[in-house]
Parts: structure tokens; C-alpha cells; sequence
């Protein structure tokens, strides 16, 4: 399969599958259910937005989406199944920063290769990040940062190498900041020892964060965002504290194998932002603060694209690697 799927790049490069391409994509597709593979358990923020963006793109396809959860190993596993799949379209992989960014510089050795293996569909969302404290900790960033120059504060993500990790040692870098890192098997348990005095502060995304926000129980220090959150227009970014560059996110998209005919491509896309414009959808990402932008394919590669060249020469800089 390997071998077919490189002569076939081989071949699109050279222009010669125009035709072929244009064939299967013409009127017939789709003529069965769909697989969209998430790499994380059931109940995530991944599952529920495929689940979501799902229900809206089965009746514009015309067929079933079959979510397929297949957790575990930082979703390598799930990435390796969808790269080897057909390129015919009918298998989806959700990705995210650790699937197409962070996991070549996390991982010595990748059984798939996401600069190659894949092909991008559409874009998700992007999820703001916020650096949080106690009610009755520092009244801002500016006294959080003086703080640290006398006692370095503690700072808890949902797990090493998440983005929330990653966009703190960004923070760290642009800011002279001294802090250390405590991980967690996720947000809420995070967030739950921060409101116990267990750590000083969190870097929470939008999805997890807002609720703790808006009900007061913490204080939200800065969002590392170009722009404030609509729902959160108090948070000012770092960059207007003047940090420039501090910016990160936690972000999401759908891909297919590479090799996938470009018409093929074009029509999920299609259909995915019309599914993601949906009214069911908009308010569900509004009212968690996700950011939406309705790429083409080419644009959301170019946004992968860059970034990769902002955040695995951070990695790799910091030494990170998740099998040893």
C-alpha cells in the first residue's frame, strides 16, 4: 500500500492523475458511510466536535459518519490507521497541534509522516488560551511576573507537551519569565487543584476555562491571543501588555490521506464549513470562545505550515521527547 500511495504522489506531482482524479470525483461520490478516526476518548473536545460537525455534514453528504475513537500513544496510533487508508476520501483523521506539529519533534521515530501522509480538508476552531490564577492571587500579569523574580510561580497544564505547555515556555521566552511546570491528566484536574492552593496557576484553553472565568472563581491574567476574546472583552492579550509574538492556541482540523483527488477534497471541504457555519455548531463554538476562520484546504496548510516553524524548533530546544 505504501508503495502505491508513493508512486501515486509520484504521479500528481508529475500531473499525470488529473484525469483519473477528475473520474473519481465525478457524480457516485459518496456511495457509502464515511470514517472519521479521533485519537482521543469518547467525551473530549475532539470527540464532541466530530460529533458535532458530523451530524451536520452526514444529510449535506448524503451518508453516515461513523466516528471511530481510537485513544491512546498521543494519538499516533489513530494517525498511523488513517495515513495507511485508502486515499479515497471515505477516512477522515481529526487533527490537532500534537498531531501535525508538535509529534515529529516529540517522537524519534513516527510510524507516519504528517507533512506527507496527509492532505488538509478544513479547519476546526482554534481554542484561546488563558493563564488563570485564585481569586486572591496576583491582580495581573505585571504582578505576576514581579513575583516571580523573588519565588517562581507553579503553573499546571493538562499534560506535558500539550499546547497549554508548550504556549507557557513560549511565555517564559518572550517575557523573562520564571516558572515551573507541573503537568496533569487533563484540564478540570488542573483546574481543580489550582481552586485547592495546590499550584499557583493554569493554563486553561476556552473550552475548560470560561465557566471558572465567568463565575469569578479565577482570575484570568492575560489570553494568548492576537485580539481579546469577545467572551472574555476584560482579558487582555500579551501582546497589547506589550509581548510581542506571545501568541498560541489549541487548534483543530480534519485531513485525509495523502493521494486524495483534489475534487474529492474540494467537496468535503465545502460541505465541512457549511456544516461548521451551521447554526447548531456557530453558537456551541461561540458560547466556548473558539475562534473559526472558513479555509480552503490551501489555507489551512498554510497555517499548519507555519506552525511547524514556530513550535518544533521550540520543542526540540527544550529537550521534550515522549517515547524516551
Amino acid at each position: 500500500m505504501i508503495g502505491r500511495r508513493q508512486a501515486a504522489r509520484g504521479l500528481a506531482a508529475a500531473g499525470l492523475l488529473g484525469t483519473a482524479g477528475a473520474a473519481r470525483a465525478q457524480p457516485g461520490f459518496p456511495e457509502r458511510p464515511f470514517r472519521w478516526i479521533v485519537g482521543y476518548p469518547p467525551g473530549g473536545a475532539s470527540d464532541v466536535f466530530a460529533r458535532l460537525i458530523a451530524a451536520q455534514m452526514g444529510p449535506r453528504l448524503g451518508q453516515n459518519i461513523v466516528v471511530e475513537n481510537r485513544p491512546g500513544g498521543g494519538a499516533v496510533l489513530a494517525s498511523e490507521m488513517a495515513a495507511r487508508a485508502p486515499a479515497d476520501g471515505y477516512t477522515w483523521m481529526h487533527v490537532d497541534n500534537g498531531i501535525l506539529t508538535y509529534n515529529p519533534a516529540l517522537y524519534s521515530r513516527l510510524p507516519y509522516n504528517p507533512d506527507t501522509d496527509f492532505a488538509g480538508v478544513g479547519f476546526i476552531g482554534r481554542f484561546p488560551l488563558y493563564l488563570v490564577v485564585r481569586p486572591d492571587g496576583p491582580a495581573d500579569f505585571a504582578a505576576y511576573l514581579a513575583g516571580a523574580r523573588s519565588r517562581p510561580p507553579t503553573y499546571g497544564t493538562p499534560a506535558v507537551a500539550s499546547p497549554h505547555h508548550l504556549a507557557m515556555e513560549l511565555v517564559k521566552r518572550r517575557t523573562g519569565l520564571s516558572a515551573t511546570h507541573v503537568p496533569f491528566r487533563g484540564g478540570p484536574a488542573a483546574m481543580q487543584d489550582l481552586l485547592a492552593g495546590s499550584v499557583d496557576s493554569v493554563v486553561i484553553d476556552t473550552a475548560s476555562g470560561l465557566p471558572f472565568i465567568r463565575d469569578g472563581r479565577v482570575r484570568a491574567l492575560c489570553v494568548l491571543s492576537e485580539a481579546r476574546s469577545p467572551e472574555a472583552p476584560a482579558v487582555p492579550t500579551l501582546v497589547e501588555l506589550g509581548h510581542a509574538g506571545t501568541v498560541a492556541y489549541g487548534w483543530q482540523g480534519m485531513s485525509v490521506p495523502a493521494g486524495t483527488p483534489a475534487a474529492v477534497i474540494e467537496r468535503l471541504s465545502r460541505d465541512m464549513i457549511a456544516a461548521i457555519q451551521s447554526p447548531e455548531v456557530t453558537g456551541r463554538m461561540r458560547s466556548l470562545g473558539i475562534e473559526y476562520r472558513p479555509w480552503s484546504p490551501a489555507e489551512f496548510t498554510a497555517f499548519v505550515a507555519a506552525e511547524n516553524a514556530l513550535w518544533r524548533p521550540l520543542i526540540r530546544e527544550l529537550g521534550i521527547r515522549l517515547d524516551g
